[in-house]
C-alpha cells in the first residue's frame, strides 16, 4: 500500500469516527429535549404534607436552659401527581421552637410513592436535656405554665421524580407543619398509656421543594 492510500484510508475513518459521535450527541439531545418537553408538560406538584396528630410522652421545661422531651407523631404525605412517582431518599423529623431545634433528627426510612398514593409515618423524636437559650427557655416554662406551647413539626430531606424510566436529580425538600400542644387543665387531648396525651390535629403542612 502506498503511502497516498495509507493517508486516504486514515481519512476515512477520521470521517467515520466524526459522523458516530455527531449521530450519538444528536440522539442525546434529542432525547433530553424529549424529557425536558415531557416535564414541562408535566410539570409536577409539590406533595402535600398534614399533621394527624401528636402524642406527648413527656415536656419539661422546668430546669433553666434546658428541655426535656418525647413525641410520637403522625404525618401523612400525598403525591397529587397523576403521572409522576415520587423517591424520599432521605427524610428527617425534629421539632423547633421559635425555630431552635429541641429535639434530635429522626430518620424516616426512604420510599416511594406512586401516582396518587398517600403515605403514612409515625415516627417517635425524643430529646433529653437539650440545651436551648436564656430567652427561649424563659418563654418556654411560661408558656408550659400557661397550659400551652406553639412548636413546629420539620421534615428536611431529598427526594427524586419520576416519570415513565426517567428518573430526576436530586431536590431538597422542606417542610413545617404548626403544632398547638396543650398542658393540664386546658389540654384538648386524649389520655393514652401511661400519662400520655393524644393531640389531634389534622393540619396542613407547608412544603418547599
Amino acid at each position: 500500500m502506498s503511502a497516498k492510500d495509507c493517508s486516504h484510508h486514515k481519512k476515512g475513518r477520521g470521517k467515520l469516527f466524526r459522523k458516530i459521535i455527531a449521530g450519538t450527541l444528536i440522539f442525546l439531545l434529542v432525547v433530553l429535549i424529549t424529557i425536558l418537553i415531557i416535564w414541562a408538560i408535566l410539570r409536577p406538584n409539590k406533595p402535600r404534607f398534614i399533621l394527624q396528630d401528636t402524642t406527648v410522652y413527656g415536656f419539661n421545661a422546668t430546669v433553666p436552659n434546658f428541655l426535656t422531651s418525647s413525641f410520637q407523631v403522625t404525618v401523612s404525605s400525598r403525591n397529587p401527581n397523576d403521572r409522576i412517582g415520587i423517591y424520599y431518599d432521605r427524610l428527617d423529623m425534629y421539632a423547633t421552637y421559635k425555630n431552635q431545634q429541641i429535639t434530635p433528627r429522626t430518620a424516616i426510612p426512604p420510599t416511594y410513592q406512586g401516582h396518587k398514593e398517600v403515605n403514612v409515618w409515625s415516627p417517635f423524636i425524643n430529646g433529653n436535656m437539650v440545651p436551648i437559650s436564656p430567652d427561649f427557655s424563659a418563654d418556654l416554662g411560661s408558656e408550659q405554665a400557661a397550659g400551652s406551647v406553639f412548636l413546629t413539626i420539620n421534615l428536611d430531606g431529598r427526594v427524586r421524580w419520576k416519570v415513565g424510566a426517567f428518573v430526576s436529580g436530586t431536590y431538597h425538600i422542606y417542610v413545617r407543619c404548626p403544632a398547638y400542644i396543650t398542658f393540664g387543665s386546658k389540654s384538648n387531648g386524649v389520655i393514652v398509656g401511661n400519662n400520655a396525651v393524644k393531640l389531634q390535629f389534622v393540619t396542613r403542612c407547608s412544603v418547599s421543594v
